[in-house]
This record gives C-alpha cells, structure tokens and sequence, in this order.
C-alpha cells in the first residue's frame, strides 16, 4: 500500500506561480513511477505529467508543456509540481497518483494509488 498526500494548492492570479507537493507512505516510494492529474468542474479527470520512478522518463501533456515541471526526491517520498504561467483554464482539483513499476503512464486506469487532491484556481 501507498498513501499519497498532496499539498500547495491555492488561489493565485493569471501569470503566477504554485508548486505543489505529494508526500508518499508505505512502500518503497522509488519502486513506483509518479504521475499528476487534474480534473475541473464538470469535466473528466486528465492526465498532467507523469515521471518514472528514476526520474529518467517524463511525459508532459501539451497543455502545460513549458510551464510545469514535475520534480521527485525519493530520499523524502516526495514529489513536487511546480507550475509556472498559470491560466484560468488550469484550475482543478490536482491528484497525485502513483503506479508501481520503472515506466510513466498517462491514463488513469494505469495508476494503482490517488491522494485526496488539492484544489489549484487561478483569477483572470
């Protein structure tokens, strides 16, 4: 079993910046590779970025390609989403998610653990 308690969300204005932090218990936090999702009102929860559990492999959706960097410390079970140059359009509830095994995945019914979530809004 894994837990995963995301923090740093937040409201911020158009052009700011958030950097949000999963915290991980229970197993070996370096077995699992580490995805973030999001997911707005009335829409379906979407794939963010998602990094192996060596750091080695990362992808990014296009969306925020350039403006999120997904960063992981296995020596604090942590991993971090700092997002830069936000837009309205980025608010969501954001999950953590992890899924055991080297390679990233960037569909939901590939992770095997989810945080609770923490709600990122951005003002125009």
């Amino acid at each position: 079993q894994v837990q995963l308690v995301e923090s740093g969300g937040g409201l911020v204005q158009a052009g700011g910046s958030l950097r949000l932090s999963c915290a991980a218990s229970g197993r070996t936090f370096s077995s699992y590779a580490l995805g973030w999702f999001r997911q707005a009102p009335g829409k379906e929860r979407e794939f963010v970025v998602a990094t192996s559990w060596s750091g080695g492999s990362t992808y990014y959706a296009d969306s925020v390609k350039g403006r999120f960097t997904i960063s992981r410390d296995n020596a604090k079970n942590t991993v971090y989403l700092q997002m830069n140059s936000l837009k309205p359009e980025d608010t969501a509830v954001y999950y953590c998610a992890a899924r055991l095994g080297e390679r990233p995945k960037m569909g939901l019914q590939d992770y095997d653990y989810w945080g609770q979530g923490t709600q990122v809004t951005v003002s125009s």
